[in-house]
C-alpha cells in the first residue's frame, strides 16, 4: 500500500505539473521518498539507471535533432509539398497528411510528430480557410497517427528503446518484426480515422493560397545536410547493432553533427541561422529525471507485488493459445498504460514478461504486443502518455481546446480496432520469421 501510494501521488503531480516543479522534478521526489521509506534500496538505483540511460539520451538526441531541422524549415517544407500533392482535393490530403505524420514518428519519434507538425498542419489550414470540424479532423488525425504508427522502429519512441535494450532486441531484428507489423497499424489508423471523420472532411481547397514549398526553408545549409545526415543514420543503426552499440552514442553523434552544422562552429557561429541553443534548451531534459525517478517508483511497485501478478495473468494468457496470448497481453497493456502513463506501464510489462515462465515464441510474442500496447494504449486517456498531455497543451495554445471527454470519447472509438488489427498482424507475422 505504501509503493501504491507512492506511485499515485507521484503520478498525480506529474500530470498536474504544479508551476516550477515540472515532471522530471516530481518524479524524483517519489524516487526519493520510495527509498526513505525503504520501498526500493540504493543498489536498485543502479539498476534502473542501466534500464533507462541509452533510451532516455536516444530520445533527447531525436528531439534535438527535430527541433533544430524543425527550425530550418525541414518540416514547414514537408507538410507543403504534400499539400500541393493533394492537388485541391481534401479527400485526398487527409491521407497524405496521416502518412506524412507516420514518416515523422518512425524517424523523429512520437513526440517529435505530434508537437512539431500539428502547429505546421493548423497553420497551412488556416491558410486555406478549413471550417473548424474539417480542422479538428486534421488535427485529431495528427495527434492520433503520431502514437498508433510510432511501432517500425526501435527509435520510434522512448517505450521501444526501453522494451528493445531490456531484453537484448537489435535494431534489425526489431525493424524485421515491427515495420509490417506498422503498415498494418497505418492502414487501420488511417481507415477508423476515415470512417470518423470523413465526411468533415471538404472536397476541395483552394491551391493558389500554399506557399512554394522553398519558401519555408530558412536554413538551407542544414536543410540540404539533413537528407545524407538521416540516411547516414539509418545505416549506423543496423550496422552498430551486431556489435552492441548503444544507440544513443550513434544518435548522439548525428545529433551533434547536426548543432555543428547548424551554429556554423567552424567559422565561430558566423551566418548561423537556427539557434543551436535555444534548441538546447527545448531539448526534454527534464525526461532524463522523470525517467529515473518514475521507473525507480515503479520498481518499488514491482517489488511489492505487481509484477507477480503481472507474471500470473500472462502465464494464464499463454495457456490459452498464441492469437490469444498476444492479442490478451497487448490490450492488458494497453489498459495499465492508460491509467498509469505508458512509461511506468512499460517497465511493469517488462518486468513481468522476464518473470513469467513462458515458451520462447510466446514470449517474444508478448514482448512485441506490450511495445504495442504501450504505444498505442494510451490513446485511450489524456493521461495515458506525456506526449498527449503537451500535444493538448499546444492545441490549447492555439486555440483548440480538447476537453478530457471529448478526447476520451474519440480515444474510445479509434483506438480498439486499431490495436486489435495490429495485434492480430503481429500474431500472424512474428511466427513465420526465424527465430530471434
Amino acid at each position: 500500500m505504501l509503493a501504491l501510494a507512492i506511485f499515485i501521488v507521484t503520478l498525480l503531480l506529474v500530470i498536474w505539473q504544479p508551476k516550477g516543479l515540472g515532471i522530471g522534478w516530481s518524479a524524483l521526489g517519489g524516487a526519493v521518498a520510495a527509498l526513505l521509506t525503504g520501498v526500493v534500496q540504493l543498489a536498485e538505483v543502479a539498476i534502473v539507471w542501466e534500464i533507462v540511460w541509452d533510451a532516455t539520451f536516444t530520445f533527447v538526441a531525436l528531439i534535438i535533432i527535430s527541433l533544430i531541422l524543425d527550425e530550418a524549415g525541414f518540416f514547414a517544407w514537408a507538410a507543403l509539398h504534400v499539400a500541393r500533392w493533394g492537388n485541391g482535393r481534401g479527400h485526398l490530403l487527409f491521407p497524405l497528411v496521416v502518412v506524412l505524420g507516420a514518416f515523422i514518428a518512425a524517424f523523429f519519434a512520437n513526440d517529435g510528430a505530434a508537437l512539431l507538425l500539428t502547429p505546421i498542419v493548423i497553420a497551412i489550414l488556416l491558410r486555406l480557410n478549413f471550417t473548424p470540424p474539417a480542422a479538428l479532423a486534421f488535427i485529431i488525425a495528427t495527434g492520433f497517427v503520431a502514437d498508433t504508427t510510432s511501432l517500425p522502429l526501435v527509435i520510434s519512441n522512448l517505450v521501444n528503446i526501453v522494451t528493445a535494450n531490456y531484453f537484448g532486441i537489435g535494431f534489425d531484428r526489431y525493424a524485421l518484426v515491427m515495420v509490417p507489423v506498422n503498415l498494418v497499424s497505418l492502414a487501420a489508423t488511417l481507415g477508423v480515422l476515415w470512417l470518423a471523420f470523413g465526411r468533415r472532411i471538404p472536397a476541395r481547397y483552394a491551391m493558389d493560397k500554399l506557399e512554394a514549398p522553398h519558401s519555408a526553408v530558412k536554413d538551407p545549409l542544414v536543410f540540404k545536410a539533413a537528407f545524407p545526415l538521416l540516411a547516414l543514420l539509418m545505416v549506423a543503426y543496423f550496422v552498430t547493432a551486431p556489435l552492441d552499440v548503444p544507440i544513443a552514442f550513434v544518435t548522439g553523434t548525428a545529433a551533434v553533427l547536426l548543432m555543428a552544422l547548424a551554429g556554423r562552429w567552424w567559422r565561430g557561429g558566423r551566418g548561423a541561422v537556427v539557434s543551436v541553443n535555444q534548441a538546447l534548451r527545448g531539448a526534454p531534459w527534464q525526461i532524463v529525471l522523470f525517467s529515473i525517478g518514475m521507473y525507480l517508483v515503479v520498481y518499488g511497485l514491482g517489488n511489492a507485488g505487481l509484477t507477480g501478478y503481472g507474471a500470473q495473468a500472462l502465464e494464464w494468457l499463454a495457456g490459452q493459445g498464441n492469437i490469444v496470448a498476444t492479442v490478451g497481453t497487448g490490450f492488458l497493456v494497453a489498459l495499465v498504460a492508460s491509467i498509469m502513463n505508458n512509461m511506468p506501464s512499460t517497465l511493469v510489462a517488462a518486468l513481468a514478461i522476464d518473470q513469467a515462465t513462458l515458451p520462447a515464441l510466446t514470449q517474444e510474442l508478448m514482448i512485441y504486443a506490450s511495445v504495442i500496447g504501450n504505444d498505442l494504449g494510451p490513446k485511450f486517456t489524456p493521461i495515458g502518455s506525456l506526449a498527449t498531455l503537451l500535444w493538448l497543451h499546444v492545441l490549447a495554445r492555439k486555440g483548440y481546446r480538447i476537453s478530457w471527454g471529448q478526447y476520451m470519447k474519440v480515444g474510445l472509438m479509434i483506438t480498439p480496432p486499431v490495436l486489435l488489427a495490429t495485434l492480430l498482424a503481429l500474431a500472424f507475422w512474428l511466427p513465420v520469421l526465424p527465430a530471434g
